[in-house]
């Protein structure tokens, strides 16, 4: 089992300059980010939950999109990466069958020769 380092809600708007208010809303608005509570409900945050949240303040802040503008990147963004990642996975399955074809064929040529 990972142990990963959990920031706090204030913790987290004081590295990333964001008001606590503004996370707690954008948890509301985005079902990705759902950081653990600690017994006593304090908002504990991880490294992947800390990495969206930069990049919707990437988003929000930098590029001025709106949260349903974020929203619709997000969406275009999580769909490339999973077209890349089955292209990759496609690409290995692809370079396998390629390498069977090659030993076949020099097999034959070995037969023939």
């Amino acid at each position: 089992m990972t142990i990963t380092k959990r920031l706090k809600i204030g913790q987290v708007s004081d590295m990333l300059n964001i008001p606590a208010y503004v996370l707690r809303y954008w948890e509301t608005e985005f079902p990705e980010l759902k950081p653990d509570k600690s017994r006593a409900g304090q908002r504990l945050y991880d490294e992947k939950e800390i990495a969206f949240i930069k990049k919707i303040a990437e988003l929000r802040y930098n590029e001025k999109l709106t949260i349903s503008g974020c929203k619709t990147r997000l969406k275009q963004q999580n769909k490339r990466t999973n077209q890349q990642q089955l292209l990759s996975e496609n690409t290995g399955v692809i370079l396998q069958q390629i390498d069977e074809i090659k030993k076949g064929l020099q097999d034959v040529l070995e037969e023939l020769g």
